[in-house]
């Protein structure tokens, strides 16, 4: 159980987040900090009060403003201002700065500096402790302003359809950044949205931490019994700016005079006897001498060491002991969407961490029908359908997989991953690179992608080169049913964020596939075709339309080659370099994306930059043009690149 919180504890609490907040200030404006700090002046109850009714497996995410919750759940002071000092020696190294700081050995996972991102998070570590049997809860502070964003309410509403142990915690203090909230939004309570979504919602005096101790102790119980989530508005006050430079021009001095009227600290000192205020002044002498040493040692502290920029972006190897080696099958005959559904079962089956999810996945199948059967063999508790709500299905990814799962999500169309991309290039991405690899997310996105007769612009996108684009994830292209297998397989048991692009077309197309043997890597191109004379570089849809040109090139006398890179990050530059060699520097690179910016432009410049004294001439691309997918079938003919296409630029390439 908790252990007890006193007036004088509170108040000691309480007087040191201010006193630490109020150095961190004087940091920076001594020039020790570069960039922003958020701070929670006026708010120390809440983080105070919740922490107290906290047991120690609970977890606890914070916004931007969440110096005070790293405090509150006992982090380090001079680790902890270190890293807002961006020092060597910070809890994270001085990667995470002020705003995205995490100390996962006291059960905080982290800030986020994304308004309200951190919601569908998690949402996800509650469901991580509700697979695993725990009776751990998770609590998220967020800002009044984070209540008006798309990914708080997607959380919400994945959070209650599952009945997660998680505590939505709304730091109300009237002022989302620098406009008022009573501006944006209609109501007084911001609770009322939580009930909207059927959710257990309250209002809390934000600044009285025995006020918030109990919302919390309560909701923490509703959450232990499976009643979970809950959501608590804790009305507070802001004593200072948005952030260390903001002089606040626009905020009326009437409110300023209302937030120091309702400084916690303050109040709380004048319910002490007078015994009780001759500790409290003994207490902050004491915090301020504690903290002058902090701010000392922190100045002579080194800055990181440059050589560790480029660490801990991806984990070193797989863990053997999460990968199992299964007997290896005969090849048979395989349709691309049951090999993808194939070791999905497989992986269900050998591991308890790994459940599947998304939209219409589980009871349906999934609308191409990849993962039918699944829910049927191993329940609804590990293969189950959610909210339309992508945000929330790959945030809580990310938080299960933070916390010990290896979730395997899918987004139904690869156009529709826009509306959450935050969630992969701000939040997956930056797991283990901010947290030096304390900790890691290891989960699998699955999508799919390309053009189909009939298919609208909103369902035809080729996005690899936007995803490809951003470090800290993998992304790979399974262009055959034997790597739709392996590829799958090898994502599963990654020890990263990995996004797997599958294409429609090739979901009914049939391959020899031998299952089983030993879980492979998440890189490496192949070599579907060898040759001399030109090679072609591909991946996805176009391998297949490659070696139908490469085909006819025989015909002609031309000997092709054709590379399927099969994973564009990593890229196998080896693979690359030696297809090069092999035909001349002839080299023909297609894809079914736009053709400016699409990754094909990467290939070229690197197969320039690298191998230009090979190159018998200019890399040829091809591609779609500029335009947007038109449903028709014979619009969509007269843009997409062809067989006939390739043969063209490879027959003009061979004659060099």
């Amino acid at each position: 159980m908790p252990a007890p919180l006193t007036p004088t504890l509170a108040f000691e609490r309480m007087t040191f987040i201010r006193c630490f907040e109020e150095q961190a200030l004087s940091l920076s404006r001594d020039g020790e900090v570069a960039g922003s700090i958020h701070l929670c002046l006026g708010q120390e109850a809440i983080p105070v009060g919740a922490l107290a009714a906290l047991e120690p497996q609970d977890r606890v995410l914070a916004t931007y403003r969440g110096h005070g919750w790293a405090i509150a759940c006992g982090s380090d002071p001079l680790a902890l201002m270190a890293e807002i000092a961006q020092r060597g020696a910070g809890l994270n190294g001085g990667r995470a700065g002020s705003p995205l700081l995490s100390d996962p050995e006291r059960g905080f996972l982290g800030e986020n500096s994304i308004v309200g991102a951190g919601v569908p998070v998690a949402a996800g570590v509650a469901l991580a402790s509700q697979q695993q049997g725990s009776d751990a809860v998770v609590l998220v502070s967020f800002g009044d302003g984070a209540m008006n964003q798309g990914a708080t309410t997607e959380g919400m509403v994945f959070a209650a359809a599952r009945n997660l142990p998680v505590i939505f915690l709304c730091e109300n203090n009237g002022w989302s950044e620098m406009t008022p909230i009573s501006a944006t939004t209609r109501g007084e309570d911001l609770a009322a949205r939580g009930r909207g979504l059927g959710i257990t919602s309250r209002v809390v005096d934000g600044n009285d931490p025995f006020a918030v101790r109990g919302a919390v102790s309560d909701a923490a119980d509703a959450c232990r019994r499976g009643e979970g989530p809950v959501l608590l508005e804790c009305k507070t006050a802001r004593l200072s700016g948005h952030y260390n430079k903001d002089i606040e021009h626009y905020r009326p001095a009437d409110d300023a005079q209302r937030a120091k009227d309702a400084d916690p600290i303050a109040r709380l000192v004048s319910q002490l006897d007078d015994a009780q205020r001759q500790e409290a002044d003994t207490i902050s002498a004491k915090v301020a001498a504690q903290l002058a040493e902090v701010v000392t040692a922190v100045k002579a502290m080194p800055a990181p060491d440059p050589a560790d920029a480029t660490s801990h972006l991806y984990a070193a190897d797989h863990d053997p002991d999460t990968a199992p080696t299964l007997p290896l099958q005969p090849p048979r005959s395989v349709p691309y969407h049951r090999a993808v559904n194939q070791a999905l079962k497989e992986a269900l089956e050998h591991s308890p961490t790994v459940m599947v999810y998304g939209e219409d996945v589980g009871f349906a199948g999934g609308i191409f029908g990849v993962t039918r059967g699944l829910q049927k063999e191993f329940g609804v508790g590990r293969v189950f359908d959610t909210p339309i709500a992508e945000a929330a299905i790959l945030g809580s990814a990310v938080g299960a997989a933070m916390v010990g799962m290896r979730p395997v999500v899918e987004v139904m169309w690869a156009d529709f991953v826009f509306v959450a991309l935050d969630q992969i290039v701000n939040q997956a991405a930056n797991v283990r690179y901010v947290s030096r690899s304390k900790l890691t997310a290891p989960l699998t996105i699955r999508m799919q992608q390309g053009a189909t007769p009939g298919s609208c612009a909103q369902h035809s996108q080729s996005i690899e080169a936007i995803l490809a684009h951003v470090p800290g994830i993998k992304v790979g292209l399974p262009a055959s049913a034997q790597d739709a297998y392996e590829m799958t397989r090898a994502a599963v048991y990654d020890p990263d964020p990995v996004v797997l692009i599958e294409n429609r077309v090739m979901y009914t197309e049939a391959g020899e596939v031998a299952f089983g043997g030993q879980v492979a890597a998440t890189h490496g191109a192949r070599l579907r075709r060898t040759g001399s004379d030109v090679a072609v570089i591909c991946w996805g849809t176009t391998v297949s339309k490659a070696l139908d040109a490469a085909a006819d090139l025989e015909q002609d006398g031309i000997n092709a080659a054709v590379l399927d890179l099969r994973w564009l990050r990593p890229l196998d530059t080896d693979a690359i370099a030696a297809v090069v060699a092999a035909t001349s520097g002839r080299v023909v690179v297609v894809h079914e994306a736009h053709l400016t910016g699409g990754f094909g432009a990467e290939v070229s410049a690197r197969i320039t930059e690298q191998h230009f004294d090979r190159l018998a001439g200019p890399v040829v691309r091809l591609g779609l043009p500029d335009v947007r997918m038109p449903s028709a079938p014979a619009l969509q003919d007269a843009v997409l690149p062809s067989a006939a296409d390739i043969v063209d630029a490879a027959r003009k390439l061979a004659q060099h």
